[in-house]
């Protein structure tokens, strides 16, 4: 929470007053920019958020970006780093984030600068081949990950210890796979994920699942909701089925996949806990949203 500056007690003439008057503007000017962070959470990066700071197409983080090469990269197959310019805040969680089965990394390019901009490191990767399956696919954004924290340009605004995953059908049902290999990412959000595997009781990160009422290729019925309902009842973890939306909606810019991911991802991955009000209570059914399911108040 943001904490007004102090003014002093010692009222010694007129001059003092607007010493102190202008000590207080200056003060709440620098509380109020993206570095504004409050003292109990060394984590916590932009300011307060709003309905509308989370809908909107760019955060208050300035953004630039890294292409890196197929043949740089180690157990992936290159991709983009989205990053904020701004190097007075400290270090960013990192998320990476897969395509899915037969696509490209431009499919999910468009939450690179989107997430980036709310204050994180952001890695839109290609994988090896565009049939790479879900666990080759959870491995790859690990390899992505280790990358970006290891080797990349970028490597000192990240911390190593706030990172998490995302992807798109299969790459969703691969960021499962991520998290159930390290359980020490702290955020994990599958989009319309596919995976042959059912059941994912062993997770232990933090878990958005986004699904399509519309969806044809992974059906929620056989997707979404049992990856939901089998993991642990004791994690933090949510469901959100998208109304009116396929299997491909993740592949184009939208609001409602960026304004709960935001959430969710500043949630678990900053510790930011002004962002629970957009998460408790559960979204309710709307002209995006067919229904949601989750665990209130997050624990974690």
């Amino acid at each position: 929470m943001q904490q007004h500056p102090h003014t002093s007690r010692r009222r010694t003439g007129r001059l003092a007053g607007l010493t102190a008057a202008l000590a207080a503007v200056v003060g709440l000017s620098t509380l109020t920019g993206p570095g504004a962070h409050a003292a109990d959470n060394p984590y916590e990066r932009g300011p307060a958020p709003t309905e509308s700071s989370i809908e909107a197409l760019r955060g208050p983080y300035a953004v630039s970006q890294i292409s890196v090469s197929r043949l740089s990269a180690t157990g992936f197959g290159g991709g983009t780093i989205h990053y904020p310019t701004t190097t007075t805040d400290g270090t960013f969680g990192a998320i990476a984030i897969s395509p899915g089965f037969t696509a490209l990394e431009s499919s999910i390019s468009w939450l690179g600068p989107r997430l980036a901009s709310q204050g994180f490191v952001v890695f839109t990767i290609d994988t090896l081949t565009t049939v790479d399956q879900p666990g080759s696919r959870g491995d790859q954004l690990l390899a992505a990950l280790d990358y970006l924290t290891q080797r990349s340009l970028v490597r000192n605004r990240v911390d190593s210890s706030r990172l998490g995953v995302m992807g798109h059908s299969m790459g969703g049902g691969g960021s499962l796979e991520a998290a159930k290999t390290r359980p020490s990412l702290q955020a994990a959000i599958p989009l319309t994920p596919w995976n042959l595997d059912k059941t994912w009781p062993e997770l232990r990160t933090p878990t958005l699942i986004f699904g399509a009422d519309g969806d044809s290729i992974a059906p929620v019925a056989s997707h979404a909701e049992p990856f939901y309902n089998t993991l642990p009842s004791s994690l933090d973890r949510a469901y959100l089925e998208l109304n009116n939306a396929s299997h491909f909606t993740p592949n184009t810019s939208d609001t409602t996949i960026a304004k709960y991911s935001i959430s969710w991802l500043k949630r678990f991955i900053d510790n930011d806990t002004r962002y629970e009000q957009f998460l408790c209570p559960l979204p309710r059914p709307s002209l995006t949203i067919e229904e949601s399911r989750g665990n209130c108040p997050h624990t974690s």
